[in-house]
């Protein structure tokens, strides 16, 4: 029987793995690898990087505690390590899950290529997804760009059922490892590991699901279901989720319809991303015309959360401080930097993934694209958020604020929102607006109405 790596990625699991079955399959013993890229550690900030290891930290103990069978850490690039590796254990095949992004796609190109070299067959199966990015298509054989017939059409296609784990694995013994790094990032609310994730998904299946649709967009109630860094990392597989919602009490609830369509969400932008691989850092639909301004004073103030407007910082500052932001928040404060600082999106999409411990490319850069009006949704030139309406709206009683604004902490309810009426609203030393809101709107709109002339 021959030796089999399995190369993990963003993959780190072992319940519903199909590449970890095919792998198995083989009955030889498997090398589990995961390869510290420089290029994607580089490429992502203390909290992703901090998530990372923990994630990993505990795909090995439960590996080790299942199987007997260690993880193997190596640092490099791909297109050397896993050869060599290959090499090394005298492997036949890599069994990866298949890569959709656009660096993933050409680094598993350059990996596939060095192992037909040396004679080892590469093999991918499933992918990060329910329904596999560039597998739906119109009627008319072409991809999907508004996410309402892709949703449709992506329902009826349906997702298979989650996968077993395997029974048994066999290890190599003597295979080294670089071991892991020392990383630290800033405390996160979210918790690592397959087991872990497993029993919050569960907690939320019977506790929060039924009102997701009414409480996900309340950034002062925990009304979420926090898995955006399981889902980032493979810690659970959107196949799962689908499953044991289609099987629980509260199936036929809106909340379970609402869970559904934001995982949707993520997989039409994966697709998106999949159709178009520029639109990782470039508008999808561009604008003639359009103009923005360079990045500045005001870029910096909205960075480090010292706009003058409460919503809007006290979401710079739950990044900063967690490597997360609600999602409502962060629509929020992307349609700030967009719409009223008028700064190109990819500036605040690249601020967002040097932060974010659940940074995913295609998510990230459409739902920026989404705010800025350049990409999938056919009309949003003239969505500009209100963010003192926001506030007012999604956090009416100013305990997001409050949180993570100290300095507003003394103001009660939803004074919190508007210091500038109160008496005694910059008393502790909160920053003045940088900017008029209601100008900057009228401004936006008339640089949008130019692109339409």
């Amino acid at each position: 029987m021959m030796t089999s790596v399995w190369w993990v990625r963003r993959d780190l699991r072992i319940a519903d793995h199909p590449a970890l079955l095919a792998a198995a399959s083989s009955g030889g013993p498997i090398v589990p690898l995961f390869v510290l890229d420089p290029v994607l550690w580089a490429s992502a900030g203390a909290a992703r990087r901090a998530r990372l290891v923990d994630s990993l930290r505990a795909l090995d103990a439960a590996l080790q505690a299942r199987y007997a069978v260690p993880l193997v850490i190596r640092r490099g690039s791909p297109s050397e390590v896993v050869p060599a590796v290959a090499r090394e254990v005298r492997a036949s095949s890599v069994h990866v899950t298949a890569e959709t992004t656009p660096y993933g796609r050409r680094r598993d190109a350059e990996v596939r290529a060095a192992l037909a070299v040396q004679g080892c067959d590469w093999v991918a199966t499933g992918t990060a997804y329910a329904i596999g990015p560039g597998t739906l298509r119109t009627g008319g054989g072409t991809a999907y760009r508004v996410f309402t017939p892709f949703a449709r059409a992506w329902r009826a296609h349906g997702a298979p059922g989650p996968a077993p784990a395997p029974g048994r694995l066999r290890g190599l013994a003597g295979v080294p490892s670089d071991g892991l790094p020392t990383e630290s990032g800033p405390a996160s609310a979210a918790v690592a590991g397959e087991a872990a994730v497993a029993e919050r998904w569960a907690t939320f299946l019977t506790e929060g699901v039924a009102d997701y649709g009414e409480r996900r967009d309340r950034p002062d109630l925990d009304g979420t279901s926090r898995l955006s860094e399981a889902l980032k990392f493979g810690e659970i597989h959107p196949r799962t989720l689908l499953a044991d919602l289609a099987a629980s009490p509260a199936a036929a609830s809106p909340g379970a319809a609402t869970f559904v369509t934001e995982l949707a969400w993520r997989e039409f932008y994966a697709d998106v991303l999949w159709h178009h691989p520029g639109s990782a850092w470039a508008d999808l639909r561009p604008m003639a015309g359009m103009t923005y301004d360079a990045p500045g004073a005001g870029f910096a103030a909205w960075q480090e959360g010292r706009t003058g407007f409460p919503f809007v910082d006290a979401g710079m500052r739950q990044l900063a401080a967690t490597g997360w932001m609600h999602n409502r928040v962060r629509m929020v404060t992307a349609s700030f930097l967009v719409k009223d600082l008028h700064v190109w999106w990819p500036h605040g999409a690249r601020h967002f993934m040097a932060l974010l411990a659940d940074g995913d490319l295609a998510s990230n850069s459409h739902g920026w694209q989404w705010c800025s009006g350049t990409g999938t949704d056919a009309a949003p030139y003239f969505r500009v958020f209100n963010p003192v309406g926001q506030g007012l709206r999604f956090d009416p009683d100013g305990a997001y604020v409050r949180r993570w604004v100290p300095e507003l902490a003394h103001l009660p309810g939803a004074a919190a929102h508007e210091p500038w009426r109160h008496p005694q609203g910059y008393a502790a030393g909160y920053p003045r607006r940088i900017l008029d809101h209601a100008t900057e709107r009228e401004e936006s709109l008339r640089r949008y109405a130019v692109t339409r002339t």
